[in-house]
């Protein structure tokens, strides 16, 4: 029978911290990554206005497992954090 191993993924390594790494093509993580396309996304339907980080942190629930800190860390290392 054939493996149900995703290609490319070393047997016992664990996918998360894999997915940490930062890409070499732009120096993003996969969650970095997530939450700029989420928040792009987000702007587009509403009219180009501000997201609340609120709103962001449910739509990013719905591809990531992410604690609140943590997105307000990758937020702000975008520099997307809340205006001061």
């Amino acid at each position: 029978m054939a493996s149900m191993r995703r290609p490319g993924r070393a047997r016992g390594i664990p996918s998360a911290p894999l997915e940490a790494l930062p890409d070499v093509r732009d120096g993003l993580s996969r969650a970095e990554r997530v939450v700029l396309v989420v928040l792009q996304q987000a702007q587009v339907e509403r009219g180009g206005r501000a997201v609340p980080t609120a709103e962001l942190y449910g739509r990013v629930l719905e591809h990531l497992d992410l604690g609140e800190e943590e997105l307000v860390r990758i937020l702000g290392r975008l520099g997307a954090g809340p205006r001061r």
